[in-house]
Parts: structure tokens; sequence; C-alpha cells
């Protein structure tokens, strides 16, 4: 039987992300049932880590005996917009660029994933990224900050990328093979 995980997110971007390294892993991952009728926990701490503990602690209440997974997770230093829709985040980032020379564009994605269980938090896991912010969008794929995230190697954007090839080198499909290795030892 497959290891079965109910992500805490209604993100569907993050969802996607997660369905898809499921398949690769032989694993099961569900939005947490009725997710969206739990009221939201404030993400009140100060670090990734912090809100991915106290949202896995929390949403996995509410799912008795089940593994829950909640993630943090962006770009590391990065201007924030008080709203939260992907185009006004690219929007203001692109602003707070202007001016800066392109080789000092360099950004991290990083992304903390928790595993909770009735309660209590049992495995935390980590990803990074590195690449540069462009000054325009490139690519369909992806969401969030993807079409800006540029990866030099590839010379590509986290949105030109296929599913696969994007789990494999994004921050979140990283933190979450580093947790499979920490539920499946």
């Amino acid at each position: 039987m497959a290891l079965r995980l109910y992500a805490a997110t209604t993100s569907q971007g993050k969802l996607r992300d997660f369905r898809t390294a499921a398949e690769a892993h032989s694993l099961a991952i569900d939005p947490l049932p009725s997710l969206a009728t739990i009221p939201a926990p404030e993400e009140d701490g100060v670090t990734f880590e912090a809100n991915a503990t106290l949202k896995a602690i929390y949403y996995s209440r509410f799912a008795p005996g089940a593994l829950v997974v909640a993630d943090d997770s962006g770009l590391v230093d990065s201007p924030d917009a008080n709203d939260n829709t992907d185009v006004w985040n690219n929007i203001v980032l692109l602003q707070r660029l202007t001016g800066v020379s392109p080789e000092r564009r360099t950004a991290r994605y990083r992304c903390v994933l928790v595993a909770a269980q009735d309660g209590l938090a049992l495995h935390t896991s980590e990803g990074t990224v590195e690449g540069l912010i462009l000054d325009a969008p490139r690519g369909t794929g992806g969401f969030g900050y993807d079409p800006l995230f540029y990866l030099p190697a590839l010379e590509l954007t986290m949105a030109e990328l296929d599913l696969e090839t994007k789990l494999s080198l994004s921050h979140r499909g990283r933190a979450l093979v580093a947790l499979l290795g920490l539920l499946r030892p």
C-alpha cells in the first residue's frame, strides 16, 4: 500500500506539484478533507519552518491518525506584497528590482515541509534552488514567481519546465524527497 499524506493547502499549484511528485515516488498526496471549511490559523511565525510547523500541527488535529503535510515557501529575502495574487506579487517584485543589474538579481527559492500527526510535528525537511530574477516573465507553466525565476544552467524559467523536470529541481520537490527519506527509513 502506498504511503498517503494529506496536504494542508488550497493552492492548486502546490497540489499539482505534490501530486506530480507523488506519482514518481509511489505516494498518495491528497488535499486535507474539508480543508475549505477549517478556519486557517494565523501564520505569525518569523521563519518558513515556524509557519510550516504551526500549520502542520494545527491541521493534523482535523485528521486523526493521518499524516498531514504543510509547507511554507517562497523567495528568500524577497520584497513582499500584502496581496496574495501571483500577478500582483510579480509586479511588486519587478518594481522593487527596477534598476538592479542582472548579476545582482540572484534569488533562492526555499521550501520547508513539516509532517505532523495528531497535533505532533514528526519530521521537517527543506529544499532550495538558486536562480536569477528576470526583468520580464517567461513561460506559462508553474505559479507564483516561476515565470520570473530563471535557472541559468538550463536557460529556462521554472515556468518553462515540464512538471517532472521542475519537481526534480525545485525547492518543493527537493523538500518532498528529503521528507520521504525521513518517513521511509
